[in-house]
């Protein structure tokens, strides 16, 4: 059976279930005020992309978008009632969130829910936000959700590209890649969104680099496009799954693209200059420590973070390119130490200053990044 089709019985009830370090993505600028913004798209991507390389996977909603999310201090005393039976969800210290500080708010979505609902419509004061994640390739994508300047609800449209999670917004109708955050077919063709600063960690070290947070409560206490549903958001069906494509790879997504560099299901973070793409293999930068490289025009300093991700930051401060070496767990360079998760300063001449990312998009799995970028060189020591 089709891995997301049967998410999608979970979610409507035709299966029964209930027993069983930070990378910085998106603009850290400022946003603009429509909500768009426009970056190079790889060259193999026919735009709108043709309805034959679009795979419909489970029926529009079958994965229930969140539309109204409510958010507490922890998951602390959190009781779900599930129908047959209550359990009380646990959110740990080293489970991954996707964390999110805009406007004076920071917000975590743990992956617990994103992986059961993939899109969360959300609001930071008067800015309407959009975080989502794909659970077979491992990407996650914040981004402002307007479409030509008006706010928009977007939803599963149950359709997959490259195995990769498209949307639909309610504005258009159009559909959109999540990893590329693009509509690539309908109306809006070619629009992208605006993306906005996120990051990949653990709930232990995201609630200790920002107090402040409050966290994403699952539903039913969350509403979604199909009203309340009640789901054992203890139970992970993806990590089901990888324990099978583990055991048989040739199963496993891009399985046939018959590349054999790196794993398929390797995590990279990919950077992109012009035309040149290098993806950055987990495991070869854990093994380096810190990798100092150039990648077209842009110096680049790529380390891994906690939560079993990687981060990528344009190592140019203050006009001049600074090489970083890697000292426990934080970055050393220009006579500063930096904040491997959050790229901030913390002490030195550059005190208070912050490095901006050089990826455009999450990490992500070997084979998601490949099917968007054929051409990707990848790095190795």
């Amino acid at each position: 059976m089709d891995r997301r089709a049967f998410l999608a019985l979970a979610v409507t009830g035709g299966v029964s279930i209930a027993g069983c370090g930070i990378s910085v993505v998106g603009d850290t600028r400022a946003a603009t005020t429509t909500g768009e913004s426009s970056r190079p798209l790889p060259q193999a991507i026919s735009r709108p992309v043709p309805e034959s390389e679009l795979r419909q996977s489970v029926a529009r909603d079958a994965i229930p978008a969140i539309t109204a999310p409510v958010f507490a201090a922890n998951w602390d005393d959190l009781e779900i009632d599930l129908g047959d039976g209550t359990y009380r969800p646990q959110l740990g210290h080293d489970d991954l969130v996707v964390g999110v500080e805009l406007d004076g708010i920071a917000r975590a979505y743990p992956l617990r829910i994103l992986s059961w609902h993939e899109v969360v419509n959300d609001r930071f004061g008067d800015r309407p936000v959009l975080v989502t994640y794909c659970p077979l390739c491992q990407s996650g994508m914040v981004a402002t959700r307007r479409v030509g300047g008006e706010e928009a609800t977007f939803g599963v449209s149950g359709v997959l590209w490259n195995e990769n999670l498209v949307m639909y917004d309610t504005a258009t109708e159009s559909l959109w890649s999540q990893l590329l955050a693009t509509a690539i077919r309908g109306p809006a063709t070619e629009t992208q969104l605006e993306l906005l600063p996120s990051t990949v960690t653990t709930w232990g070290e995201w609630r200790e680099a920002v107090s402040e947070t409050t966290v994403l409560l699952p539903p039913p206490l969350s509403d979604t496009v199909v009203g309340a549903v009640r789901f054992n958001y203890g139970f992970d069906l993806y990590d089901q799954w990888a324990k099978v494509w583990d055991a048989y790879p040739d199963m496993a997504p891009g399985a046939a693209d018959g590349d054999t560099r790196l794993s398929n299901r390797e995590l990279v973070v990919g950077v992109r200059d012009g035309t040149v793409t290098r993806a950055y293999a987990e495991t070869r930068v854990r093994w380096a420590g810190v990798v100092n490289d150039t990648v077209g025009d842009l110096p680049v300093v790529v380390t891994t973070a906690p939560g079993y991700t990687l981060v990528a930051y344009d190592r140019r401060v203050a006009g001049e390119v600074v090489h970083f070496d890697r000292e426990e767990d934080v970055l050393v360079g220009g006579g500063s130490r930096w904040n491997v998760q959050t790229g901030h300063a913390l002490d030195g001449p550059h005190d208070g200053e912050r490095l901006h990312r050089a990826n455009e998009y999450s990490p992500m799995l070997w084979f998601a990044w490949l099917a968007f970028n054929p051409a990707t060189e990848v790095w190795d020591a």
